[in-house]
């Protein structure tokens, strides 16, 4: 399902003679201002913009028009991030400007989308040289009139696919862990060697002395690159970086497609793409995040550890837990929780959580779950049977059989579960056994 969104903007975003103003939409506050200052590294800092911008105008898998998704961008404490999904959902795409990176104070704190549009794409294409670049982000006056017509509106075709990304991203990459490093100049001979946009065939890269090796197989300690095309938008920012740093799950001789995050690190900032599985494979589909929306006893958690959220670059579990009185796994569990609205993300950089706030319905990722929707009214019907260590799911004239495993993972006798064998999260079945189930240790 689609939603429209609409931008507003005072003015189009533009790089001009004092500098680049990069325009915002609404968010904490209608046209928030975040930032004033200068970038130190105005051509890397360019570069990883239009690389964030072009991942939000690609289609990877079935490309068609570029879809014009606005990018969001989040201040904080000493940082700001901007972020991106692929029209296909497939590339989720960010843009971490460090302290190093910026002359100047966050003003402002929150999240909210940022214009950039083909003039100033093309702007920023030329943007060189190392003298330090001027940047605003939001406007310098918010009380200018909009009455004579001078707001920038657009209304975007948003799809529910693309909100309910970044609900699932954050779950995937926080079981992520660093597997190779590699200098810049072995990254650009590695991206070189890539295979041509297009190519839909799943690879694995392997450490292999100080480059990568590719493999078509899975072995201990490589990192699935599936449409290593979907690579691309790093090219602009190669010139600019000192390493190329690789992130995964842990994976072993035999294992399914897994997604992967590939981060430039220029020193300034960090440019990051993560991959989903396969091409054709959005994250909004990858079922990660169903856990933490399913479950209730968290959300009185995620209320409280979400009050005390301030917008520091990194999330610290365990002043949270002490501020909150939880245990770390309980404020963890919140921190899911409270991803799936968006309210954070995850750094594999910095092995932590970060505080954000999407400008969109915090309800959609869950309304807009066809599996979620599907076990609540399950649940709601009274199909769940439950005895001992199984569960009889009735739904019509089927009847299904689901099995809760020593390990806290669900099998179910449906055809969706005999397809992807909990590769891409619980089937509606196995949510509505984890729902009615009080506790859920019933069916250990």
């Amino acid at each position: 399902m689609n939603a429209v969104q609409t931008y507003r903007y005072l003015q189009p975003s533009a790089l001009r003679p004092a500098g680049l103003d990069l325009q915002t939409c609404g968010g904490p506050a209608a046209n928030p201002r975040f930032f004033a200052g200068f970038l130190t590294a105005p051509a890397a800092a360019a570069a990883g913009l239009l690389a964030v911008a072009e991942v939000a105008r690609t289609r990877y898998h079935q490309p068609v028009s570029p879809a014009s998704l606005d990018p969001v961008v989040t201040g904080s404490r000493g940082r700001l991030r901007f972020e991106s999904f692929s029209g296909c959902c497939g590339v989720y795409a960010r843009m971490d400007v460090l302290p190093d990176g910026l002359d100047g104070e966050i003003s402002g704190h929150g999240t909210t989308n940022v214009d950039v549009n083909p003039p100033l794409r093309e702007a920023l294409a030329r943007v060189g040289g190392i003298e330090p670049l001027h940047v605003a982000v939001g406007p310098d006056d918010l009380t200018v009139s909009t009455l004579d017509g001078s707001v920038v509106e657009r209304k975007v075709p948003l799809p529910g696919r693309w909100l309910r990304g970044f609900a699932e991203v954050h779950v995937l990459t926080a079981g992520f862990e660093p597997r190779a490093e590699i200098a810049a100049a072995e990254a650009a001979a590695f991206l070189r060697r890539l295979p041509a946009a297009g190519d839909r065939s799943v690879l694995w890269a392997v450490p292999a002395g100080r480059t990568l090796r590719l493999t078509s197989r899975p072995v201990p300690g490589a990192v699935c690159l599936a449409g290593a095309g979907r690579l691309a938008a790093l090219r602009g920012v190669l010139r600019h970086a000192r390493s190329l740093r690789v992130y995964g799950p842990a994976v072993r001789a035999g294992s399914p497609a897994v997604p992967s995050t590939w981060e430039l690190d220029t020193g300034a900032l960090r440019v990051s793409l993560t991959l989903s599985p396969e091409p054709y494979r959005g994250f909004s589909g990858e079922g990660a995040a169903l856990a933490a929306l399913a479950g209730d006893e968290v959300v009185d958690d995620a209320e409280l550890v979400g009050a005390l959220l301030n917008w520091d670059p990194t999330i610290d579990v365990a002043a949270l837990a002490d501020a909150a009185a939880l245990p770390d796994e309980r404020v963890r569990a919140a921190l899911a929780q409270l991803g799936t609205a968006g309210r954070v993300g995850y750094d594999v950089a910095d092995g932590a959580y970060f505080h954000r706030v999407m400008p969109y319905d915090a309800g959609r990722a869950e309304r807009d779950n066809p599996r979620l929707v599907g076990a609540r009214a399950l649940v709601e019907r009274g199909a769940v049977e439950r005895d001992c260590e199984h569960a009889t799911v009735r739904t019509g004239t089927e009847t299904y059989r689901v099995r809760r495993h020593p390990d806290g993972a669900y099998s179910c006798s449906c055809r969706w579960w005999a397809r992807h064998r909990g590769q891409r999260g619980p089937c509606r079945h196995a949510l509505a056994v984890s729902m009615a189930a009080a506790p859920v240790e019933a069916l250990s």
